[in-house]
């Protein structure tokens, strides 16, 4: 029998950043560069974070040198591990430094990152249904469980799994398009100028798009999970109907007002 399913939201899985303790801010690593003013070893508090949790230079993030951090997006991790892993306690209150924490909250990221394809994956391919509502399932289940479980998971050998069937998710959605679609998978595209191309269908899993010119382009039924789009000009561009895109990809390219997106993405910001 099919297991008892639960849907996920999608509302589940964007950051609510008043319900998280600043684990992003803490946790991640940064390095000077284009993204971020400062260098900052993992586990090491952002110098602009507050004793609230709060970023001090929020509203101005891109102009104050730090607009990587406008780009991340944790899936809802943050406030799962601050809120349901470890009950509303938060770093500062943790004997080891919130080690244990910041290890939990990059494992519930990856999971919640899988929840987020999956739950496209049910809606784009009804004859995995059985299959993908149980990798759903399990894939929550995981993301609820306790921060022992959590370090001791094997997390990488659980998203080779449910990259399976995301493959074969994806193959059943890109067969249906014509002409033949185009395997560019892992393509090196940095730069490419690829202007109102017809790109229907493409397989562009994990390909380097970084400041490709896509302009118009029609990505329609491409598979753009793990592309790289730093920077890619998508003004114009066809997206409403790409697979497996997210909104940390769209936060790091350059769109505008003729840009069509998935239901489930928001128009950043700074495109206006």
């Amino acid at each position: 029998m099919p297991p008892s399913h639960r849907p996920v939201r999608r509302l589940d899985l964007r950051a609510d950043c008043a319900q998280c303790a600043g684990l992003c801010c803490v946790a991640l690593a940064l390095t000077a560069s284009a993204d971020f003013a400062i260098d900052k070893p993992a586990g090491e508090p952002c110098p602009n974070l507050k004793h609230d949790f709060r970023c001090g230079i929020h509203a101005r993030l891109r102009d104050g040198g730090f607009p990587g951090c406008t780009v991340y997006d944790c899936f809802g991790a943050g406030q799962k591990v601050t809120q349901v892993t470890y009950g509303g306690r938060d770093w500062r209150q943790a004997a080891d430094s919130g080690a244990q924490m910041f290890e939990v909250f990059a494992v519930v990221r990856l999971l919640h990152e899988l929840l987020w394809y999956l739950t496209e994956a049910v809606e784009l391919a009804p004859s995995l249904d059985d299959a993908l509502r149980r990798a759903l399932d399990d894939t929550e289940q995981l993301a609820l469980g306790s921060p022992e479980s959590l370090t001791a998971l094997d997390v990488l050998a659980h998203r080779s799994r449910i990259n399976d069937l995301l493959l074969r998710t994806s193959e059943l959605v890109r067969a249906g398009v014509s002409p033949t679609p185009i395997n560019r998978r892992g393509a090196d595209l940095m730069g490419a100028d690829l202007r109102g191309a017809d790109l229907r269908g493409t397989d562009f899993r994990s390909a380097y798009l970084i400041g490709a010119d896509l302009r118009g382009a029609d990505l329609t039924y491409a598979d753009l999970i793990g592309t790289d789009l730093r920077d890619a000009d998508v003004r114009g561009t066809h997206l409403a109907r790409s697979i497996f895109l997210t909104q940390m990809q769209i936060n790091a390219t350059h769109g505008d007002a003729a840009t069509t997106l998935p239901n489930r993405l928001a128009r950043p910001t700074h495109w206006s």
